[in-house]
Formats: C-alpha cells, sequence, structure tokens
C-alpha cells in the first residue's frame, strides 16, 4: 500500500504479458512536445506497467509545470541503438563544418526577428 491514493489506484501488481514481475516495472522513455509541429525532446524515463500508466506518470512527472501539448511513451527495450564499439562511423572531418546542420544559426536568427517584430 502507498500513501499516495494514485498508486493504490493502478493495481500494480498485476502482471502485464509476463513483462513485470511483483517488484519490477517495465522502464519508459518519456518524449515531451511543448507546443503542436515542435520537435519532440527526451524528458526522461518513468516506470510502469502499461503504456497507459506510463503515459500518467509521464504527465505527472514531466507536464505538470510547463506548457505541454502532447506526450510520447515508448518502452526503453524497443529503442534500438548502435554499439558503443561503433562509434567510429560518427566520427567528422572538422574542417567540414558546412556539413553540420548546426553550423548555420539561421532559426535562431529567425526567432529573434519574429519576437523583436511582435510590437
Amino acid at each position: 500500500m502507498s500513501l499516495d491514493p494514485r498508486i493504490n489506484r493502478l493495481d500494480l501488481k498485476r502482471v502485464n504479458d509476463g513483462e513485470q514481475t511483483a517488484s519490477h516495472l517495465i522502464t519508459w522513455e518519456v518524449f515531451h512536445q511543448d507546443k503542436r509541429g515542435k520537435q519532440p525532446v527526451h524528458a526522461g524515463i518513468v516506470h510502469a506497467s502499461t503504456p497507459e500508466q506510463a503515459l500518467m506518470f509521464a504527465k505527472e512527472q514531466y507536464a505538470r509545470r510547463g506548457k505541454t501539448a502532447n506526450l510520447w511513451v515508448v518502452k526503453t527495450a524497443d529503442v534500438y541503438t548502435f554499439n558503443s564499439e561503433d562509434e567510429a562511423i560518427f566520427e567528422t572531418t572538422p574542417e567540414k563544418t558546412f556539413r553540420d546542420p548546426a553550423f548555420y544559426k539561421v532559426r535562431e536568427r529567425i526567432e529573434a526577428f519574429q519576437s523583436k517584430n511582435k510590437l
């Protein structure tokens, strides 16, 4: 039993397709979108037994204070990534920074111009 009534209503002892035991929950990656059309940003992780519980925990943890348009949750086990031995494929030639999209700061200039002209 928890002191938090929201936790008691969740029935966390229920087993979901063999992925959760009484003492372990599934880890979910949380992505937050603060405005429609903007790119979602990784906010953190939550532990829950179902996607619905993960969304509820994510809302409580990451959408309480700031503006939120949407949240996504993805099982950490479903995230596919490169091995650490493969990091050499990400090396870039330093003198070719013009190929890096981060080299061009156009978006920040546009937003600064728009914010100045909103008078």
